[in-house]
């Protein structure tokens, strides 16, 4: 099977930022935008630019220093919002304009208060309207995870002829399973006759843990564009994790057969400066970028590690910019990482020495949540 490219659309500075208690300044979102191009990222989302002047000048600021890279502005399904973000990404290399509207009948009736056939003219009106500023179009149907999916077709169908060139399919509410997920990717571009005119887009939410695996299945059903956000930050529980998706598609290249452009290498280091920059810390059990992603405690684990890695590690941390596995020393541990760990020290004993040790070392172990170098140094001495 051939290999096909996945673009890779980082909304960190938009739905990331929208993450309870995150503001980022301009040039705090500059420092970021910087590092997701050296990172490869094909779009970058800058932000909502009518929403406030801060944002428009963020949108705009990025448009004009970013090169190699999309910036684009979200807005809603109206004029107003569509000029204002044409205005704020026109110095880009390359502008994009995300606009759309609702398409699952709760938002249709309880936000939107409108009538299925309302929504379509609107959206419709909307992307020829976008089309005047540029022809990168991305249109987004919202909540399709929970819509009719009659309906999702007659709306995707409807913007694709009126110009759109990519199609974003967002599980809003995090409510889709993967099955699903990867159902309603392939039944669009099944049942939708203009498909083949558009790049149809994963946008998910992890309200039950499963923006990851329904964002890879969307790529499995036929999406080539995963929106994503540094660290999974989002509103409530968060987005799609930008590192999650991007390792399990290199890891796993037999199963997907599909590669993004992302520098793999790059992810640890921006993993923490967004860490720093929004207060938001990564838990230490985070996939791929946490603190004890590459870490083992356990006598079995370490053994098996350190006689060849990839007993425990199907990630080489050095492929995420980690320098290398951990052996963190516990009451779980073995004499395998305890003499490690000492020979990494530059201490080496005769077999009757360590065996002593090593019960000194259980004693203390058993005392401790770590058994950390200046232990060891007491524990010899």
């Amino acid at each position: 099977m051939a290999t096909d490219r996945v673009l890779v659309f980082d909304t960190t500075l938009r739905d990331g930022e929208q993450s309870p208690g995150v503001r980022l300044s301009v040039q705090e979102k500059l420092e970021i935008g910087r590092g997701l191009v050296a990172m490869g990222v094909d779009v970058i989302e800058a932000g909502f630019p009518i929403s406030s002047p801060g944002d428009f000048e963020a949108v705009e600021t990025l448009a004009k220093n970013l090169k190699g890279v999309t910036i684009c502005a979200l807005t809603r399904a109206r004029d107003k919002d569509i000029d204002v973000a044409a205005e704020a990404v026109k110095a880009a290399e390359s502008p994009r304009i995300h606009t759309g509207l609702g398409v699952s009948d709760n938002h249709l009736q309880f936000k939107l208060r409108m009538s299925r056939d309302e929504a379509l003219a609107t959206g419709v009106a909307a992307v020829k309207h976008a089309r005047q500023y540029t022809d990168n179009i991305e249109y987004f149907m919202e909540d399709s995870g929970r819509a009719d999916r009659d309906y999702v077709y007659r709306v995707a169908e409807g913007v694709i002829a009126a110009g759109a060139t990519t199609v974003n399919v967002p599980d809003t509410t995090g409510y889709a399973y993967p099955e699903e997920y990867r159902s309603l990717i392939a039944g669009i571009m099944e049942n939708v006759p203009n498909s083949d005119k558009a790049v149809f887009s994963c946008h998910c939410h992890n309200d039950l843990g499963m923006a990851t695996a329904n964002t890879l299945a969307g790529v499995l059903g036929g999406a080539r564009q995963v929106e994503v956000t540094v660290n999974g930050i989002g509103e409530r529980a968060g987005n799609t994790s930008l590192e999650e998706v991007v390792m399990a598609l290199q890891i796993r290249a037999d199963y997907f057969h599909v590669k993004t452009g992302i520098d793999s290498t790059r992810l640890l280091p921006m993993s923490r400066l967004v860490a720093k920059l929004t207060g938001m810390m990564v838990q230490r059990n985070k996939a791929v970028v946490g603190a004890n992603a590459y870490a083992h405690s356990s006598g079995i684990h370490q053994d098996g590690v350190l006689k060849e890695r990839s007993t425990y590690e199907i990630i080489d941390p050095r492929l995420v910019g980690a320098e290398k596995s951990e052996i963190i020393l516990t009451a779980r541990s073995g004499r395998h990482g305890l003499r490690h760990r000492l020979a990494e020290m530059g201490f080496n004993f005769t077999e009757e020495r360590f065996e002593l040790l090593y019960e000194e070392f259980l004693r203390m172990a058993d005392t401790k949540h770590e058994v950390v170098e200046e232990d060891l140094r007491t524990l010899v001495g």
